[in-house]
């Protein structure tokens, strides 16, 4: 026997309840159409069980790392968003520098927060050279075994956003955009802004898009579930293949 109710969200709130849990002979499985978040239990999807991830929380390693970083001004990292055209957060946003420990160079790093709760669940690094320029191998990893999902970088604090925002994917596009709208925040990846969820007292949204087929379905996908609650504004550049950091290198 199939059902399907509606229910509050964990994770966005009880507003219209937007939480579906069906329940069938497979198992119960709830979505939420307004922020993505999902969850399976006992499911067998064609005779396979779906298994949970489990994510490590916010603690000793996370907290170390964000301890241990500095203001970002008269730092390589400084250097570095300064190279890439970037506009400096204010000093209470995500965005640090943490200076090199032994084997480990230094890099940019930002804290990534739950969107609509704001807790911390994971750290993302660009690792930097001494002169400034990003690393070449690896340059950019969030801290393994963290969830990402339904994640932001809040490159400017929850106080400075009152009724209009600004998101983007990458950190280094999110601050070169900030030339021209603040507040602005990181979605990390084209996955996180297709599934940016509706947060409370948002009027206005504008969205900048990469110029890439993963970027426009992403943005598209955001700027059709908040029209129904906000003004939305997509910008995307008009060179195939570029976001708004490339233009402002260009």
């Amino acid at each position: 026997m199939n059902s399907t109710q509606h229910q509050a969200c964990p994770r966005c709130g009880p507003k219209n309840k937007p939480l579906a849990v069906t329940t069938d002979e497979r198992g119960v499985v709830s979505y939420c159409h307004r922020c993505g978040f999902t969850e399976a239990n006992n499911y067998i999807a064609i005779g396979v069980p779906v298994v949970r991830k489990s994510y490590r929380p916010w603690r000793e390693t996370a907290d170390h790392l964000w301890d241990q970083s500095e203001d970002l001004k008269g730092s390589i990292a400084e250097k570095y968003l300064r190279g890439r055209g970037c506009c400096l957060p204010p000093d209470d946003g995500d965005l640090r520098f943490l200076p090199a420990r032994g084997d480990f160079p230094a890099a940019l790093v930002a804290r990534v927060t739950d969107a609509i709760t704001a807790d911390p669940i994971s750290l993302h690094l660009t690792r930097l050279n001494p002169d400034g320029t990003k690393l070449a191998e690896i340059p950019k990893r969030l801290l393994a075994g963290h969830r990402k999902a339904g994640g932001v970088i809040r490159l400017w604090p929850d106080e400075s956003v009152t009724r209009g925002l600004a998101i983007a994917e990458g950190i280094e596009t999110a601050l070169c955009a900030a030339h021209g709208f603040t507040p602005i925040w990181s979605t990390i990846d084209a996955g996180n802004m297709a599934a940016f969820p509706i947060l409370a007292d948002i009027d206005a949204l504008t969205i900048f898009a990469d110029n890439d087929e993963a970027g426009i379905k992403a943005a598209n996908a955001c700027a059709e579930r908040w029209a129904e609650v906000a003004e939305v504004t997509v910008v995307r550049p008009e060179q195939p293949g570029f976001d708004i950091a490339d233009v402002i290198a260009a």
